[in-house]
């Protein structure tokens, strides 16, 4: 069984950010699928990427619910930086600060987690 941690950094503006965004929520429900352990930790932009894919609005959100239950959290820090931190409490997404107000990817690989960026 793998142990993956995919951290989003992309957010949904661009063509290519967004591409990156569904990507990482891809390959969040293959390994989902094979019963992998995995967590979507959201970053930096990807903290906006989520706010955004997390609107039922949003073409990506039906992906999004597909591995809503594998996301760890976004940043606390960026997602007040980026101004979605009270959107994504709203949808009861988990802000992580662990270090620095920041998620820790050190904690993440001393787990045994495989870091993995989009």
């Amino acid at each position: 069984m793998a142990k993956l941690a995919l951290v989003v950094l992309a957010d949904a503006e661009t063509h290519e950010s967004l591409g990156r965004l569904v990507n990482a929520l891809i390959a969040a429900k293959e390994f989902k699928e094979h019963r992998d352990e995995v967590k979507l930790i959201f970053d930096g932009g990807g903290t906006k990427g989520l706010a955004e894919v997390a609107e039922p609005s949003h073409k990506a959100h039906a992906l999004y619910q597909a591995v809503q239950d594998k996301i760890a959290g976004a940043c606390s820090y960026c997602a007040a930086a980026f101004g979605v931190k009270n959107a994504l409490l709203a949808k009861k997404i988990p802000l992580l600060d662990e270090y620095a107000q920041h998620p820790s990817l050190r904690g993440l690989i001393a787990q045994g987690f495989q870091v993995i960026t989009f």
